[in-house]
């Protein structure tokens, strides 16, 4: 089994290369896992206590089910990954992604190369790196279409945890990147270099390493 870690800022545009890799290899030949689904749940909390805790710390995370699950697949058993409801700041009670054990997996999140438990079971640390304007024009949109969010709570945010939490633990990540992806999923070369290495893997070809 492949494992292939792609880490970047928020609306750095990860979700866009992992799909475009997906596509040209073929979806029923991957397992994609995002790590916005291991938010950890915070159901028990209220809405204003949830409210207020930093979602973009790499503390905010369940790594250790994540990894479970990671090496669940990598010795040929399913899991079942959470779902997250970012309306409500909790994990689904009725819904989970069945997680089936690929040749490839395809991990992207915040903070895949943030963990060094994490780290140590990418074959392949991606970092897209986009430019900080359109990140955040991309959050807005993002945030307000898909989340429920006013532009108040957006900006508020930014300031206070998803840029200094960039700052501090997302951006020092890129050193452990074997490939650095410039402005994400308009990278065609840099995609294309992604894929190319993984269907030397998906071949056989002992030399995949060596691209």
């Amino acid at each position: 089994m492949l494992i292939i870690g792609i880490a970047g800022g928020t609306g750095s545009g990860k979700t866009t290369v992992a799909r475009s890799v997906i596509d040209r290899l073929g979806s029923s030949k991957v397992t994609f896992i995002s790590q916005d689904n291991y938010y950890k749940d915070h159901s028990h909390l209220s809405m204003a206590e949830r409210g207020s805790i930093n979602y973009d710390h790499p503390f905010a995370f369940d790594n250790e089910l994540l990894i479970e699950h990671l090496k669940c697949l990598k010795e040929g058993k399913p899991a079942q990954a959470p779902v997250y409801d970012f309306t409500i700041h909790a994990r689904s009670t009725v819904d989970s992604v069945n997680l089936e054990a690929n040749n490839i997996v395809i991990l992207e999140g915040l903070h895949v190369l943030s963990d060094e438990n994490l780290r140590a079971l990418l074959d392949i640390k991606v970092f897209v790196d986009t430019d900080p304007d359109v990140r955040i024009l991309r959050r807005v949109l993002r945030d307000i279409e898909e989340r429920g969010r006013t532009i108040q709570s957006i900006h508020h945010q930014y300031l206070t945890t998803v840029k200094p939490m960039h700052e501090a633990f997302i951006e020092p990540s890129k050193k452990y990147a074997d490939l650095i992806l410039p402005e994400g999923g308009q990278n065609a070369v840099g995609i294309e270099l992604l894929t190319v290495l993984t269907e030397k893997y998906l071949t056989g070809d002992q030399k995949w390493a060596e691209v």
